[in-house]
């Protein structure tokens, strides 16, 4: 019986492959050897994320985090996303964002799907709120396996009753997680290898029939979910 459902948000629930590139390219600008340092071990999350920041200042010297937040606010949904988490909540199964994308944009749209919990990436800001160069890290990149896990201890939930949806490699640690893993459009082989499932169309209508087969009971909420810090304002 499926009880959790965690989705990835960049490339899943948004039609944006990342939410960090969108605001790059807002400024019309990039940052390929921070990616390719910390593609390969180089650089943690916290400095790839200086590292974005400090681009951003080179535009905006001062940047607040409310012009972050307007900046993201033009990301749009993934078509079928509204009528799927509908579908998925009608059943009484808990739904979470799991994203090394950006918390603004992942509360956003939490809101807007009624998505139950989020975990994403933060910035920490001064008193008048300006960004102050430093991240926070609720969602390291290339763990998502182990921010599962948390969650599902908290929930007191087992991985056969999880389910996990993802399109690139860094979702992969979700999948073995998750009783299903679903690779919703794949970014590549690797990824659709490791999913149990694969939806190849650009809407996420396409991904209930793999978390619902015909006949499968409905699910039901776990526990209350405590213990996860909430977005740094």
């Amino acid at each position: 019986m499926l009880r959790l459902v965690a989705f990835d948000m960049d490339g899943t629930l948004v039609d944006a492959d990342s939410s960090w590139r969108w605001v790059h390219d807002h400024f019309g600008d990039s940052n390929p050897e921070a990616l390719r340092l910390f593609l390969d071990d180089r650089i943690d999350d916290a400095e790839f994320i200086r590292r974005d920041i400090a681009i951003w200042w080179k535009h905006r010297p001062g940047l607040r985090l409310a012009e972050v937040e307007e900046i993201l606010s033009g990301v749009p949904l993934m078509p079928g996303a509204h009528e799927m988490v509908a579908s998925v909540r009608e059943r009484g199964v808990t739904t979470l964002i799991v994203s090394g994308g950006i918390d603004l944009l992942a509360d956003r749209i939490a809101r807007q799907l009624g998505i139950d919990y989020v975990l994403a990436n933060g910035f920490r800001v001064d008193p008048e709120g300006r960004l102050t160069g430093e991240g926070i890290i609720r969602v390291p990149i290339k763990s998502k396996e182990g921010v599962v896990e948390r969650v599902q201890a908290q929930l007191d939930v087992r991985p056969e009753e999880t389910a996990s949806v993802g399109n690139s490699d860094i979702d992969v640690g979700m999948f073995r997680r998750s009783g299903i893993g679903i690779a919703f459009q794949p970014a590549d082989e690797h990824v659709r290898k490791h999913a149990s499932a694969v939806v190849e169309e650009r809407d996420l209508r396409g991904i209930v029939r793999h978390l619902f087969p015909a006949g499968e009971a409905p699910g039901a909420h776990g526990q209350p979910f405590v213990g996860f810090p909430a977005p740094n304002r």
